[in-house]
């Protein structure tokens, strides 16, 4: 197996495990997730089945075929949203050779050309953030989470422990997209003095971490 072949792999699963969340949350206004298929003979692209909270009748599913590929590169899983958020929503025409059916599903073959993407909202990327920290790749990382709470105007707390700093230390970031930048420098931060003050309308910490403009 090629490494491009590999990588589309990986890819489909990370789109699968992104989109488990969105079984039970909507996507879109009432439109959940009620399916992730790897598109068939290796093709590069995957096709998720949309429709009401708990419907399995194919008739009443919709099923859209996304490329992950663009150009040289493979599109993000988050990409994968964005593009199903545009693509099931307003006015779209799609030609009859871009209009098929797979197991009695409607499918829809989507053009990412004739598509601009939906935004990726404060929600999507809170809710990122908050499964890297409950699935981390280390068995035991340095620090971990034991809770969180969305607060106003976008912020998301984090209660966290950390093997440098004893008992639970309260953390409000700003989602976005340095996700990956956050993770990795979380553990040493905990413990800035600079950014640190006491909690005192919050019982759930030993103190606060200020990460809101990192």
């Amino acid at each position: 197996m090629s490494e491009e072949e590999h990588e589309i792999e990986d890819l489909q699963r990370e789109v699968a495990s992104l989109l488990l969340n969105y079984v039970y949350a909507p996507l879109l206004e009432d439109q959940h997730v009620r399916g992730v298929l790897p598109a068939p003979l290796g093709a590069s692209a995957v096709r998720v089945v949309l429709g009401d909270r708990n419907e399995c009748e194919p008739s009443r599913l919709t099923a859209y075929e996304i490329p992950l590929g663009v150009g040289d590169e493979l599109r993000t899983s988050h990409d994968v949203v964005a593009l199903l958020r545009a693509v099931h929503t307003g006015t779209h025409i799609y030609s009859s050779s871009r209009v098929s059916s797979v197991m009695g599903i409607t499918l829809y073959l989507v053009d990412p050309a004739d598509v601009e993407e939906a935004p990726f909202t404060t929600d999507d990327w809170a809710s990122t953030l908050l499964r890297c920290l409950a699935h981390p790749s280390e068995e035991r990382p340095e620090a971990g989470m034991r809770g969180f709470l969305f607060r106003e105007a976008g912020l998301l707390r984090l209660y966290m422990d950390s093997a440098e700093v004893a008992g639970v230390i309260a953390a409000d970031v700003r989602p976005g997209g340095a996700l990956t930048a956050l993770l990795a420098a979380l553990p040493s931060l905990l413990g800035d003095e600079w950014r640190t003050s006491d909690a005192v309308d919050d019982p759930h910490c030993r103190y606060l971490v200020d990460l809101t403009d990192w």
